[in-house]
């Protein structure tokens, strides 16, 4: 277990377009960015050899891990042989290449894995492959944003592909206001510097592959729908956690709109259900129909709270908008009630309002059942373009 005071300390900042260098007084020369296929594969073969040449000399109870060169002639066993830890791969789809990520589970974890959308609290140290410390949080949590448009705290590229694969751990508060952490992932992940710091930052040249020991403690579920402003971007979110728009479960979640980034996505990448181009996570009206998502998903205002439900006392939870499954009380937070007795429904499979009229429409809409809160699967109204029914 590990002891930390209950405070951040803010991530590195974000990556540098371009690198510049004098050409004279007068005039400043912009060096276009190497390729990007060329430069991975460079990288690869450092990261191959480096995980063939070096060894794990140690790993703690706590999880800090040291890494140190084979020295000549030794007889210790390479990171790529060893089978205490697994060694394992991660292929990423960006820069109009596919790259191979290279990691190490030290410990899986117990809890929740997060998306590459969410925030996250962790603790890392970087380094160089000739294992010198770069940086280092020096084991204090910080929160992080995995997605790469939030306003602050953003992470290099590599971090928001291997932390979902890793899970949270447990938390317990003392007294004293100290934060124990338990059972939290912990591993090391090797960076081409596509996925890193690729025209340089700080100390870091650019292209220069590294690698991030690091743990996961927490995460926050974000919900990412945004619109751009001249003062900044602005995320209202639609009333889904960006988890539950992951159409294909795979954790993963990409804003296609930057063709030059993604010029051709593979088919099983795409989270967008009506087809427009901008996925779940970041469309605001995920069926296209011409009613937002949250729109489609707020209760009514008398299914708020305590109510009546067939002649008798209900209690309808108290979101303004419901919950992708029906939820039970959480008792570790006595002062709040989360009980969601339903989930979003699909479209209604009741009676007609008016059963005078045998013609379903906007005027004359069937009634919810109970079952269309709950059945499962149910595809849910704000997936459906099928509804709300418009008035013609």
């Amino acid at each position: 277990m590990n002891k930390f005071k209950y405070y951040f300390v803010l991530l590195l900042a974000g990556i540098a377009i371009a690198s510049c260098s004098k050409k004279d007084d007068d005039d400043t020369v912009v060096t276009p960015l190497r390729d990007y296929q060329e430069q991975y594969n460079a990288d690869n073969d450092s990261i191959v050899k480096f995980l063939k040449t070096n060894y794990i000399e140690n790993v703690t109870a706590d999880f800090d891990v040291k890494i140190s060169k084979i020295p000549a002639g030794g007889t210790q066993t390479s990171i790529w042989d060893q089978q205490t830890y697994k060694l394992l791969s991660r292929d990423v789809y960006s820069d109009a290449i596919t790259y191979k990520v290279y990691y190490l589970v030290l410990r899986e974890g117990s809890g929740q894995s997060p998306t590459n959308t969410d925030k996250i609290s962790a603790a890392y140290s970087c380094y160089f492959l000739d294992n010198a410390l770069v940086d280092s949080s020096y084991g204090l949590p910080f929160t992080a944003n995995l997605f790469p448009y939030a306003n602050a705290n953003t992470v290099v590229e590599g971090w928001s592909e291997i932390f979902p694969k890793f899970k949270t751990g447990t938390s317990t508060t003392g007294n004293d206001g100290v934060i124990t952490y338990a059972d939290y992932g912990a591993g090391v992940m090797f960076l081409p510097s596509g996925m890193g710091y690729y025209s340089g930052r700080g100390s870091i040249p650019a292209y220069t592959p590294l690698y991030f020991t690091f743990k996961l403690f927490d995460l926050q579920r974000m919900d990412n729908e945004y619109t751009s402003t001249s003062s900044g971007r602005i995320f209202a979110g639609d009333g889904v956690p960006d988890y539950l728009e992951d159409l294909n479960g795979d954790g993963y979640l990409y804003d296609f709109r930057n063709t030059t980034k993604y010029p051709n996505p593979p088919k099983e990448l795409i989270d967008d259900t009506d087809g427009d181009g901008i996925a779940d996570f970041v469309d605001f009206d995920d069926d296209g129909d011409g009613f937002t998502t949250r729109f489609e998903i707020t209760k009514p205002t008398n299914q708020v709270g305590w109510g009546t439900l067939n002649s008798q006392p209900f209690y309808f939870g108290v979101s303004l908008y419901y919950p992708w499954e029906p939820m039970v009380d959480n008792p570790a937070t006595p002062n709040v009630d989360e009980t969601e007795p339903r989930g979003i429904p699909r479209r209604p499979t009741g009676d007609l309002t008016n059963p005078a009229d045998p013609v379903e429409s906007a005027n004359n809409p069937r009634k919810y059942t109970e079952e269309d809160y709950t059945a499962t699967p149910r595809k849910r109204i704000h997936l459906d373009n099928s509804y709300p029914i418009k008035i013609k």
